[in-house]
């Protein structure tokens, strides 16, 4: 069987490089990578280290090097922010932020974060000695995978990757979403990241929103919706 054709327009972005957000990993998105390559797509994901900004933009430009042509860049919650220092790379076509942070430059996402006010299902974990934070062990399944079953939310809280507390404290020294076009997907029942807060940066940065009912983790519970929207911000005219 031969690869399904894309799209008929003359101009479309093949690639997409997609950025996880903190506490989980890329392999939550293997629902919207399942779409987007029986369309034809070129999909790679970004394992971030989770260790410091630096070393999760490098991890993100590695992968941005390695496409063969204009690529659209997703980012989820922390991912977020990665991309915004990250996608000034010459490859990137365009910009879609999934329940993202998106910083402005010389912002830091901790700032961000403590703009508004925290929901209660939103707790961490204290730094542990190296310095690095898990989500609630307690509260994770209402917080973060509310929308998933009990077995999925479970198996996602025992391999949570910490990030370390310095990646909230580092100032951007980049914008991309000022001189890339850019969209953002808000989660209205989100429990993890305000969505009072996720509109207000969205619209801060003039984003083309695209509103969910789902929660922090839609890339899971909802593909569809989500590959549709990098869908559209790969057909660019």
């Amino acid at each position: 069987m031969g690869t399904t054709k894309i799209h008929t327009q003359e101009k479309f972005v093949k690639n997409i490089v997609i950025v996880h957000g903190h506490y989980l990993d890329a392999s939550g998105w293997k629902g919207v990578y399942s779409i987007l390559t029986k369309k034809g797509y070129h999909v790679t994901l970004v394992q971030n280290p989770l260790t410091s900004l630096k070393d999760n933009v490098a991890a993100t430009n590695n992968i941005l090097d390695n496409q063969d042509g204009p690529t659209i860049l997703v980012g989820h919650s922390w991912g977020g922010t990665v991309i915004t220092e990250a996608g000034i790379h010459p490859k990137v076509a365009g910009l879609v932020y999934v329940t993202g942070f998106v910083p402005d430059k010389g912002e830091t996402t901790g700032t961000l974060a403590k703009s508004f006010p925290r929901l209660p299902e939103m707790r961490t974990e204290a730094p542990d000695k190296g310095g690095f934070v898990f989500y609630d062990r307690s509260s994770f399944r209402v917080g973060v995978a509310g929308e998933l079953s009990k077995e999925d939310a479970d198996f996602m809280n025992a391999s949570q990757i910490p990030i370390h507390k310095d990646c909230f404290g580092t100032p951007l020294t980049e914008a991309a979403w000022r001189i890339k076009p850019s969209y953002g997907i808000l989660t209205v029942n989100d429990r993890a990241l305000n969505p009072d807060l996720q509109r207000s940066m969205y619209k801060n940065a003039k984003l083309k929103v695209t509103e969910l009912k789902g929660g922090y983790v839609v890339y899971i519970s909802q593909p569809q919706a989500v590959a549709d929207v990098i869908i559209k911000a790969s057909l660019q005219k």
